[in-house]
């Protein structure tokens, strides 16, 4: 693989505070890729992304349909995307389909089932209303992923997370700080 570590993360309701906590703590010499899949209007992306990458230590890059994934960049998903495996490189596919949210978390966590098994996967549920990403989740958490929910005190809403811990209670809760400290780490 052209990347060693993958770091997936999926939020709704006041995710955009927490992933900017996230980035804002990474270090300079981070070693992987992160893919962002916020639930967002398709028109605030980019003024997301300019909010994110003024903040990072990292490139903040939105995934395009057939974009390569490369260390030491950020992604924001602007639609329901999938990453795909063409020979050793791992690439972003945009899915066109019907899904209750948008950029669709399960979507995008079940397409790394595979990669799992290749590469170095953590997956983070932050706050947001509904169970988006749950059933992803522990999909990954059965193929040797690190799955982090974000714990209820430090959750805007605890909604996904606490779906994410309903499906799987063996998954880890964290704070955000936690859970910033675990991405270093990682």
């Amino acid at each position: 693989m052209n990347i060693n570590k993958l770091i997936l993360i999926g939020a709704s309701t006041g995710g955009p505070g927490q992933i900017h906590k996230i980035i804002r703590s990474l270090r300079e010499d981070f070693d992987g890729a992160m893919v962002i899949a916020q639930h967002m209007e398709h028109t605030y992306i980019s003024s997301f992304m300019d909010y994110l990458h003024n903040n990072a230590p990292l490139d903040v890059v939105q995934a395009k349909d057939g974009l390569t994934i490369e260390n030491k960049k950020i992604y924001l998903l602007s639609q329901s995307t999938e990453i795909k495996t063409q020979l050793s490189s791992l690439y972003f596919l945009q899915n066109n389909g019907e899904f209750n949210y948008n950029p669709n978390i399960d979507l995008l966590l079940n397409s790394a089932m595979e990669i799992s098994k290749k590469i170095h996967v953590m997956c983070i549920i932050l706050t947001g209303i509904g169970n988006d990403g749950a059933c992803g989740a522990l999909n990954l958490y059965n193929s040797n992923a690190i799955c982090i929910a974000e714990d209820e005190k430090s959750s805007i809403v605890y909604g996904m997370p606490k779906a994410a811990i309903e499906l799987n209670p063996k998954m880890k809760q964290a704070s955000i700080d936690e859970i910033c400290e675990a991405i270093n780490r990682f």
